[in-house]
């Protein structure tokens, strides 16, 4: 039985506080671009937000969030053009979309 777009929504704000418990005490893009093990896991995580927001969406046609397309294209160009991922890119994604997108997949959860 496949999931319902809820859950493939609350995939999604569990990849962003997964993200944001890697970040906690990395302030600067030297400092995030440093540790591997905190780079890799964001970009799994923000490959798990794009697929789940690809699936939610196909369930849920009503689901409209900011920079959508973006956010799937992101999941196929880390999963499959990843040698062309930029660290900078990825650490202004954590940093600015991130919180945007929490709040509005919040508000269709609520």
């Amino acid at each position: 039985m496949a999931k319902d777009a809820k859950a493939f929504l609350s995939d999604i704000i569990s990849s962003i506080e997964i993200i944001d418990k890697h970040l906690i005490g990395v302030k600067t893009l030297k400092e995030y671009e440093s540790n591997f093990l905190i780079t890799d896991g964001d970009e799994r995580r923000l490959a798990i937000i794009g697929e789940a927001l690809s699936k939610a969406t196909k369930l849920n046609s009503d689901i409209r969030v900011s920079h959508q397309k973006k956010i799937i294209a992101l999941r196929h160009i880390i999963v499959h053009d990843y040698d062309i991922v930029d660290s900078s890119a990825i650490w202004a994604i954590v940093k600015v979309y991130l919180p945007v997108l929490k709040t509005e997949i919040k508000k269709y959860l609520d």
